[in-house]
């Protein structure tokens, strides 16, 4: 496959609707410290039954903003698990995995793990405490739900990711293709199917740390 160049900065933004903008502005802004950098107030777009609303947004670092839509005179009951329309990942029934449903979160990352605990202690003193507090191969999270019920998760890397690792990440999501191509897929499957590609694919690998031919 063709590698195509890198051209994205970033996310510019990440959005959700919300049904409580004032407990969403309290836990943004308020308990976590992030300021309200933009807002839109819209009155009149979009179709006849379009309502009017405001989109705001929170400053996360890095020139990258987390957003909100409040609609003015939206009944709440909409966002209930049973509607007809929408993305198919955003609405669960009672008999859905609790792990699939934290699978959907935002994460956001800080420097290090004095930074990580300041967050703890924000959050531990607010109406949203951390239910959560991991370390996982390189990082260390924390995670709690935000005042409309989204999984978030703010995390710190405890050691840099080597470019071993990066190589080895691409292996697993080739074979991952090649597995869930085929009938039935496995992890089993999808570990010989890592194997053959590092058999197919090493005679071309530099050894680490030697001078590329010249």
């Amino acid at each position: 496959m063709t590698e195509l160049d890198h051209r994205v900065r970033g996310v510019d933004h990440v959005a959700f609707p919300t049904f409580d903008p004032a407990a969403t502005v309290r836990f943004y802004r308020d308990v976590l410290g992030f300021p309200v950098v933009h807002s839109i107030c819209a009155v009149g777009w979009g179709p006849e039954d379009h309502p009017d609303f405001i989109h705001f947004f929170f400053d996360i670092g890095n020139d990258d903003r987390i957003a909100f839509f409040y609609y003015f005179g939206t009944d709440p009951s909409l966002g209930g698990p049973d509607g007809a329309k929408g993305d198919v990942y955003g609405r669960f029934g009672a008999d859905v995995p609790e792990y699939f449903v934290r699978s959907r979160h935002l994460a956001i990352h800080v420097e290090n793990e004095e930074d990580l605990l300041e967050y703890r202690r924000r959050l531990d003193a607010s109406d949203w405490p951390v239910e959560m507090q991991i370390r996982h191969e390189t990082i260390e999270s924390i995670y709690t739900h935000d005042p409309n019920g989204y999984f978030f998760e703010i995390t710190r890397a405890m050691r840099p990711v080597t470019p071993q690792e990066d190589l080895d990440a691409n292996l697993t999501i080739d074979a991952l293709l090649d597995v869930v191509a085929q009938p039935e897929p496995s992890f089993g499957k999808l570990l010989a199917r890592k194997a053959e590609l590092i058999v197919e694919r090493a005679p071309g690998w530099e050894p680490v740390g030697s001078e590329p031919a010249r």
